[in-house]
């Protein structure tokens, strides 16, 4: 019997609930971003479009409008939420993010550099924002690692390199106003006019880095133990925290490569999630991974259909909800009543 099994038959039978609702929501979700809009599609058209068998309009809005959207929605929500859970436990802080080790200033910084020197390239942002991505974690692993690699030197690096990046995009916004009209859909976060083709390698590089991370969530539940415990149990709590980072990190870069600087949902799903489901890591992820794409799906319907026929990016609609409840988790915290 595998490790998976065996947690999920120790899963307490209330957790089993909350996660098949969390599923069921994340479906629903899902469904309704595929059949409302402008042309509201009915069942029947959604599964004749599915199966092949709807050559019309409505084909033509699912699979090309429609259909690469909620992937996309379902993926970066799933994994922007699944790494703020991973960033959470590893350095103990209820209040951290995929942004503080430094995948929303890399990105940022090297998309801003690409439409200030290469304008005409704007195919090319995906991989470019996963590049800056990976090289803002590396240098922040790097520094971390040199200094102890320890919770508090990983959120001091990550603070300061954060900081040098987006003094970076200010100053390349500043020589090269210019760069602001093509860096501002990703500066906000959007996930319109995107196609399977250019989704589908960020897509396959979050499924495998989840399904890693479901594997090292018993080193991750160790880790919560304390350094002392992981020694004792013949673990490098450094190296374990490094890796389980840049799992994170991989989650957060593929998600950040196509839907741009996506706020709050790395912060508030894991955060609620804990709630539900508590400090194991396993249930933790799956819920934070589910919670996260039905809220971004969600969003993402709401951005579409409340100023009808104009669009709000959805990281403006994220922003709207994520501010007060962010303001509502610090208040919390200094009431003493979070953990």
């Amino acid at each position: 019997m595998s490790t998976w099994q065996i947690s999920y038959i120790q899963m307490p039978a209330r957790h089993k609930r909350t996660l098949l609702l969390l599923a069921g929501l994340t479906v629903l979700a899902a469904a309704l971003s595929l059949a409302a809009g402008p042309v509201v599609l009915s069942p029947g058209e959604l599964w004749a479009a599915l199966i092949g068998r709807s050559c019309g309009t409505a084909g033509t809005i699912l699979l090309h409008i429609r259909l690469p959207r909620t992937c996309a929605c379902l993926l970066a929500g799933a994994a922007l939420a699944a790494s703020g859970a991973i960033i959470q436990s590893v350095l103990a802080n209820p209040l951290a993010a995929p942004n503080i080790i430094g995948v929303n200033a890399g990105a940022g910084l090297m998309v801003a550099l690409a439409c200030a020197l290469a304008p005409t390239a704007l195919a090319l942002t995906p991989v470019l924002a996963f590049l800056g991505a990976m090289a803002g974690v590396l240098l922040v692993l790097a520094i971390a690692r040199r200094t102890g690699a320890s919770r508090l030197t990983v959120a001091l690096a990550g603070v300061a390199v954060s900081s040098v990046f987006n003094a970076g995009i200010d100053a390349v916004v500043t020589f090269v106003p210019d760069t602001l009209n093509s860096y501002a859909d990703f500066r906000v976060g959007s996930l319109a006019n995107l196609t399977l083709d250019r989704i589908l390698p960020a897509g396959a590089l979050i499924v495998i880095a989840l399904i890693l991370a479901l594997t090292l969530a018993g080193e991750m539940d160790v880790l919560l133990l304390g350094e002392d415990v992981a020694r004792s149990l013949g673990l490098n709590a450094g190296r374990i925290r490094m890796v389980l980072l840049a799992v994170a990190a991989a989650l957060a870069g593929a998600a950040v490569s196509f839907a741009g600087l996506l706020g709050f949902v790395g912060l508030i799903i894991p955060h609620m999630a804990r709630r539900l489901v508590g400090e194991d890591s396993r249930p933790l992820l799956t819920a934070s991974a589910l919670g996260g794409a039905a809220l971004l799906t969600i969003c993402d319907l709401l951005s579409r259909l409340l100023f009808a026929p104009y669009e709000l990016p959805v990281g403006v609609v994220l922003s709207l909800g994520g501010g007060p409840f962010f303001l509502w988790l610090l208040l919390k915290q200094r009431g003493g009543r979070t953990p």
